[in-house]
């Protein structure tokens, strides 16, 4: 197994021991997606990093200003530290600075000598409370972002040798103060920062069991079917008609729009929740095979406010890929909208798939809307074994 294999499963398993400096700078490497190198992509980190902070302090700002509305602001501060630390990672990397370098340029007061791990960076080991938000975290935050600033001043045009370097570790150093006096964990941010890559961008790629794999076949949603999209002109209306077997399937579906944007074909994201994630509760209500057999799971996964939630989440990024060409010609989604999608099901069971699932669902759903669009209708091909959904133009309705 290659050696990032090994350090994945150990994390995933808890089997790693504290998580080193090095080792995750080398996944924060692995997880960079874009075409940039040379200065080019120097440019774009520090840019990238410079933003981080400044979302940071905008965290902090939000909290200040509706402390009792902004609840999230835990959450948030863990995930935009882990953010900047990405930002910050990749930067030393591309300077040919290992983490544990800028840790050992006592910049940083750890107590125990050079610093091989984030737990080595903490000021205590001691549990993190509620992250503060006070004059103190205010003040370190923009020392923070006194630095970063610094160095975008200094090195916007690339890497340069020693005085780099310095820099570099004393913005490492302020983020380290700003995450103590916030009294939030720099392991606990990194290890978050982990959990959130691994999950967008995994080394390997494993889409979990099925949902329904210990249920009665009845209760299953159907390993292989295909559904077949054809339009009818009833009256001056445009319809879209789905059908299983033959046998209509739901509603006679309009756009419900003036403009008409073709959302009589948003079926196909249900289907494609259902090939790729194993989770759709609306079409579990179409197809009549909800769990029943749990009482638990029938009222909560398979119930009215999960079919609702699963809607909502159709309808939402419709609106949204449509703002962006249908996702035509994308390969990739940007976090926000995953994130968002994720939120939204947070308190259902495909909470536990990873964001590149979703983004994998998505894309694979407007692939097929766009073959619809262009042909007004034809067959959808399901396959969860695959987990997979495929376009195909014949007609696979059985009828007329």
């Amino acid at each position: 197994m290659p050696e990032l294999d090994k350090i994945r499963s150990d994390f995933e398993s808890g089997a790693s021991g504290p998580l080193a400096l090095n080792e995750y700078q080398e996944f924060a490497r692995r997880t960079y997606k874009g075409d940039l190198d040379g200065e080019e992509l120097f440019r774009f980190l520090l840019l990238g990093l410079h933003g981080e902070v400044g979302s940071l302090l905008s965290e902090l700002k939000k909290k200040q200003r509706d402390r009792s509305a902004y609840v999230a602001y835990s959450r948030s501060a863990v995930e935009e530290t882990g953010d900047v630390l990405w930002y910050l990672a990749n930067v030393a990397l591309v300077a040919g600075i290992p983490l544990s370098a800028l840790a050992g340029t006592n910049k940083l007061d750890t107590g125990s000598g050079a610093a091989a791990t984030f737990a080595d960076l903490e000021p205590q080991a001691a549990l993190f409370e509620e992250p503060a938000s006070n004059a103190a975290v205010q003040e370190a935050l923009l020392a923070l972002a006194a630095r970063t600033g610094d160095i975008v001043s200094r090195f916007g045009e690339g890497p340069a040798g020693s005085e780099l370097h310095a820099g570099l570790a004393l913005v490492f150093a302020a983020m380290v103060n700003a995450a103590k006096q916030a009294h939030v964990s720099i392991e606990g941010a990194a290890t978050a920062n982990l959990s959130k890559l691994l999950g967008r961008w995994p080394i390997t790629r494993d889409h979990g069991k099925l949902y329904d794999e210990d249920f009665h076949p009845d209760e299953q949603i159907p390993r292989r079917f295909a559904v077949a999209f054809r339009e009818r002109q009833v009256g001056s209306t445009t319809y879209a008609f789905q059908s299983l077997n033959g046998v209509n399937l739901g509603d006679r579906l309009t756009d419900n729009s003036a403009g008409g944007d073709d959302y009589r074909f948003h079926d196909i994201f249900h289907l494609a929740f259902a090939g790729i994630l194993g989770w759709s509760p609306v079409l579990r209500s179409l197809l009549k095979i909800k769990r029943k057999s749990d009482g638990r799971i029938d009222e909560i996964e398979d119930g009215a406010r999960a079919q609702i939630t699963e809607e909502g989440i159709s309808n939402w990024i419709f609106a949204h890929g449509l703002r962006h060409g249908a996702f035509e010609n994308v390969d990739s989604l940007d976090f926000a909208l995953l994130k968002t999608v994720q939120e939204m099901v947070r308190e259902y069971e495909v909470n536990d798939r990873p964001l590149w699932m979703w983004e994998e669902a998505i894309l694979a759903g407007f692939s097929v809307f766009r073959d619809l669009k262009r042909n007004r209708g034809g067959t959808v091909e399901v396959d969860l074994h695959k987990r997979s959904i495929e376009y195909s133009e014949a007609d696979a309705s059985g009828g007329g």
